[in-house]
């Protein structure tokens, strides 16, 4: 079986390790969604990684409901990547976008519009904005001749990543944002071609995927699942059934990679006792699989490439406090804590500040 420091290719991208880093909302970029330039350090820092999957970034300001998190479809935002990615791939580093519609998970004072989704629903408790926590609102369903419009976005999207340089991108259709909003029967009441049974509902995932593949190829884009939960309220009768199909649909496709969110008791969004769904999607999905699943020690990491369910790992909170994880782990030095109060911060505490073991054993 392979060993997490063994390298790994990845569609185009060969990556010497198979640590990766998850994709984690930080909230550093200005009110115009352009990066700013501490984003630069926090990413080379963390070249190391197998590879760098970016915080999520929105493809359009109807998309991007989270205050202060970064965009790709301005020109300035594209000026703005180009020396993050510069510098991780100085540093010998790689590193993609992943490419953000939040749907109904966040609020108009930060849209700039009504929220959209599947269907006319609503998120229980409240989303982040400029001013602080505000309820979430009901979404207005996206319409039927809406989709070319929203394919456009991330066909958009996907020229400026590669662009801004980035390696590849990553599709995010997890966590209950839109895409996943449309995938599960809770959330996606619709009765035309991208709702009702499962092939509909997997519609909109498939071809966001062939619109980007069209601009970057197969071998550069990878798609991120939450299969057994952590959601936001967005759920599914028949998980397995659903995505199952969804990757094998991505699977016919011949994406770089997918990613699996499988949180335990204690996800981020909150508590799922669901059975993790990676087995079976493990049998319909034929390429590279990646799983998350807030691990923090090599052990867990490793029984999960020992037991043949997935062929690399995504950590994502410990690479907040632990710039060298892939070092860290390697030595089995011990790991950093990170402090929650400053993951949102804008500045440079809690996010460019956290040192390299060298600097720490100095």
């Amino acid at each position: 079986m392979p060993s997490l420091f063994d390298p790994i290719t990845l569609g185009a991208v060969e990556a010497p390790n198979r640590i990766i880093m998850a994709p984690l909302t930080r909230g550093r970029a200005d009110r115009d969604a352009v990066p700013s330039d501490i984003m630069v350090e926090y990413y080379t820092q963390r070249a190391s990684a197998g590879l760098i999957i970016s915080e999520a970034t929105g493809i359009s300001r109807e998309g991007l409901g989270w205050p202060f998190a970064p965009g790709l479809w301005t020109d300035a935002q594209v000026a703005a990547w180009k020396p993050v990615t510069d510098s991780v791939h100085a540093a010998g580093g790689r590193i993609v976008a992943q490419l953000w519609h939040m749907g109904r998970q966040g609020h108009s004072s930060v849209y700039e519009t009504q929220p959209v989704s599947s269907s006319a629903t609503a998120t229980e408790g409240q989303a982040h904005t400029f001013e602080g926590k505000k309820d979430f609102e009901v979404a207005r369903p996206l319409e039927t001749n809406e989709i070319p419009r929203l394919l456009a976005d991330y066909e958009l999207a996907t020229k400026n990543a590669l662009a801004a340089g980035f390696d590849g991108v990553q599709i995010h259709a997890a966590n209950g944002y839109l895409i996943d909003q449309f995938l599960r029967d809770n959330a996606n009441f619709r009765t035309d071609e991208y709702g009702g049974g499962i092939e509909n509902r997997v519609r909109l995932l498939r071809e966001v995927a062939e619109r980007v593949i069209s601009v970057a190829g197969a071998d550069r884009v990878s798609v991120r699942l939450s299969p057994n939960g952590d959601s936001q309220g967005v759920d599914d009768s028949n998980p397995e059934a659903l995505f199952t199909a969804a990757a094998k649909a991505l699977s016919d496709l011949g994406i770089a990679f997918l990613e699996l969110r499988e949180p335990g008791p204690d996800g981020t969004f909150g508590k799922t006792d669901v059975p993790k769904l990676s087995p079976a999607i493990r049998k319909a999905f034929k390429g590279v699989l990646i799983v998350n699943s807030d691990y923090t020690t090599v052990e867990e990491a490793q029984a999960e490439l020992d037991s043949g369910n997935a062929d690399a790992i995504t950590f994502g909170r410990t690479f907040i406090a632990n710039p060298d994880l892939p070092e860290r782990l390697r030595t089995g030095a011990p790991l950093a804590k990170d402090d929650a109060k400053t993951w949102y911060s804008q500045g440079p505490e809690g996010y460019i500040d956290y040192p390299a073991l060298e600097t720490v054993n100095a």
